[in-house]
């Protein structure tokens, strides 16, 4: 089975149709980050969400890290999935459960070390995925995705053989090692954002590349 491919960093109404046309089941959009590429404004955020056709996901990147907080972002952009880059500090997934009913909660784990395993399988059951991506929120600047550099994938084998729940693989993916990642990981999707992009902007040939290696 081949895995859903997640194309993040969707920066126009235009980018949006351009990657559901090419074959992308969900769409990333990025908000407010203190490192990255790909921010846009809420307005915009909510725009491109409400052009986004069923059964295509769209999923707001927050950084908000207080649950009733996170609520309060997503209800103010419509997104169907919320996708949350750093850990919880207040609140917890329950809380948001019964805020956002009907909504899809995706965790993000950035994938540094074997605790890295040991947060997700903690975090997976009150979750409805998990992301695992190559970014660092130790860091005085924190680094919550976006990347482009791949992390150590036996980790992300470990924690899809385990965690019981789907999970996205991110993190440095391109038409060159896709392959590779969808053989060493079994993801059941895959999220990229800089891989198919040219100055910035989605690039339609680099779309086709991709989902030609994924497909293939």
């Amino acid at each position: 089975m081949f895995p859903k491919v997640k194309i993040c960093c969707i920066s126009s109404l235009a980018e949006a149709k351009m990657a559901i046309e090419h074959g992308a089941s969900a769409l990333g959009l990025v908000a407010k980050m203190p490192s990255g590429p790909g921010p846009i404004s809420d307005e915009l955020i909510q725009e491109i969400a409400a052009s986004i056709p069923p059964p295509i996901a769209s999923f707001l990147l927050t950084s908000r890290t207080n649950a009733a907080e996170i609520a309060a972002h997503q209800q103010a952009v419509g997104t169907n999935t919320v996708q949350i880059v750093d850990a919880l500090s207040e609140g917890t997934y329950a809380d948001l459960r019964t805020a956002l009913p009907g909504i899809s909660i995706v965790q993000v784990i950035h994938v540094i070390d074997e605790r890295s395993v040991e947060e997700a399988l903690e975090i997976a059951p009150q979750v409805d995925a998990l992301l695992l991506d190559s970014g660092n929120p130790n860091l005085a600047v924190k680094e919550l995705g976006g990347t482009g550099r791949v992390h150590n994938w036996a980790l992300s084998r470990q924690i899809v053989e385990q965690a019981a729940k789907p999970v996205f693989l991110a993190g440095g993916l391109k038409a060159e090692n896709v392959r590779a990642a969808m053989d060493a990981v079994q993801p059941w999707g895959i999220d990229l954002c800089s891989s198919v992009r040219t100055n910035g902007s989605l690039d339609p040939l680099k779309l086709e590349t991709f989902f030609k290696a994924v497909y293939g």
